[in-house]
């Protein structure tokens, strides 16, 4: 089964090495550069697919824009990654693979379910990436979201079981 690497934003900002943005996690499992490096890494060799959710593209560019030192930098990485991922050159899945959680019908059904979510501290950012995680795990995809956040890591999709017919014994 091909897997997919949902990049959620802190592991981004660290990846892109966004000033005072180093590391995120929690204490005992933190990530900095060399981890998450070595993570995409792995997943590049194994040929996972990266997929940039719409949600950690603004939320990253943001923290660059607001960042107190180098930003250029990583703008320019950041757009590099926009550019492949637009192209969809592997291991950058396109963008227009999560257009159909835009349409006016999904809109409504994240308006609906997110007032529930927000009041048990899930961001509405971090709500649309577990809708990009879903997404792909309903077409079949292994999906994995690399985050230093647990509270989003939790809504990972789990793996769907295939059930394996067994045949019957004959005595």
């Amino acid at each position: 089964m091909k897997k997919v690497l949902v990049i959620d934003t802190s592991i981004l900002c660290v990846f892109l090495k966004v000033p005072y943005m180093d590391d995120c996690g929690s204490f005992d499992d933190k990530w900095d550069y060399q981890r998450v490096a070595k993570k995409i890494d792995d997943e590049i060799k194994q040929k996972s697919f990266l997929v940039l959710p719409l949600a950690t593209l603004i939320e990253t560019g943001n923290h660059i824009a607001q960042a107190n030192g180098e930003r250029h930098a990583p703008a320019t990485a950041l757009s590099d990654i926009i550019k492949k991922a637009a192209m969809a050159k592997e291991p950058w899945t396109a963008f227009t693979f999560q257009s159909k959680l835009w349409t006016e019908e999904n809109l409504i059904k994240l308006a609906n379910k997110w007032p529930d979510l927000a009041a048990s501290g899930l961001s509405i950012g971090d709500t649309t990436i577990t809708d990009v995680a879903e997404f792909y795990a309903k077409a079949g995809y292994q999906v994995e979201i690399l985050t230093g956040d647990k509270g989003l890591k939790a809504y990972e999709p789990t793996p769907k079981q295939i059930n394996v017919p067994r045949r019957r014994k004959l005595t």
